[in-house]
């Protein structure tokens, strides 16, 4: 059975978003419960009062009719830290560990000798010496 995705805005309706981005042609990017909206002439990081003027099964597309009404208390302050953090200088990268998610394996310790039975001079088995280790990259 096939179930069809209805989207959570119609043509007409007005909602408040946050531009999260904006796209290669110049258009806003902000999301409603998911779904994604454009809306042409905004700034990344701008909250603005939306009207949907088209939807279609993925997307809808908007217009911009003013400023969004003011947060509840406690989540306009959360936006704006997180928005002056980022226009506050690059965001340092992550270590690439590389690990995928593994826990790590143990560091490898180099392996105590067992004690060597005392054989005939004659059969004494020859020292080796220790191999080079290659220097990690």
């Amino acid at each position: 059975m096939r179930r069809s995705f209805r989207p959570p805005v119609e043509v007409g309706d007005e909602v408040d978003v946050t531009i999260e981005a904006v796209g290669a042609k110049g258009d806003g990017v902000a999301k409603v419960e998911g779904f994604v909206l454009f809306i042409p002439n905004v700034k990344e990081g701008e909250r603005c009062k939306v009207r949907v003027t088209k939807v279609l099964k993925k997307v809808g597309f908007g217009e911009k009719i003013g400023e969004a009404a003011p947060a509840e208390p406690g989540v306009k302050e959360a936006v704006t830290e997180e928005v002056a953090a980022l226009e506050s200088g690059p965001v340092p990268e992550p270590e690439d560990t590389e690990d995928f998610g593994e826990e790590p394996a143990p560091a490898e310790e180099p392996a105590e000798e067992a004690p060597v039975e005392e054989a005939p001079a004659e059969e004494a088995p020859a020292e080796e010496e220790p191999a080079e280790e290659a220097p990690e990259e």
